[in-house]
């Protein structure tokens, strides 16, 4: 399947909504839809296309269907972004979570760290530390992981 990557634009505030759920599948499925409205998902996709947020999407060169996306957004008090990371479960392992990352790194060279709300065990970890980035901080929710630039 030939697929493009393209940055989000606030436009695409409707194909975050349905990453950010895909997001949430695992192999034994998933939890109601309506759970992306939770304030505390919702966040990342609430107002697209505010100053700092930076995003890429992959579409199917053809069907124009969204197979993937990598978005990050800063969320006060703290200046370091928080990443959202979705393939969707047929298009895993294919190589196309690298390509996404590939273009946000590109995009954002200076960006050191990140935080990405995972458990450590999780498989996305071993693709941040091919990029460079290496966990400095476990969280109750999540990781703090940072690389030299």
């Amino acid at each position: 399947m030939e697929y493009a990557i393209r940055p989000l634009t606030p436009a695409d505030e409707t194909i975050l909504w349905d990453m950010l759920y895909v997001a949430l599948l695992t192999s034994e499925g998933g939890p109601a839809r309506e759970i992306v409205q939770q304030p505390e998902l919702a966040r990342y996709v609430e107002g697209w296309g505010r100053a700092g947020d930076v995003g890429f999407v992959a579409q199917d060169r053809q069907t124009e269907q969204t197979l993937g996306a990598v978005w990050m957004r800063k969320f006060p008090p703290n200046d370091t972004p928080e990443l959202a990371f979705s393939v969707r479960p047929e298009m895993r392992r294919r190589g196309m979570g690298a390509a996404l990352l590939t273009q946000l790194v590109k995009a954002t060279p200076e960006q050191s760290e990140l935080i990405i709300h995972v458990p450590a065990n999780n498989p996305a970890v071993r693709l941040y530390e091919r990029f460079g980035f290496h966990v400095v901080d476990q969280m109750q929710d999540g990781l703090r992981l940072k690389r030299q630039i």
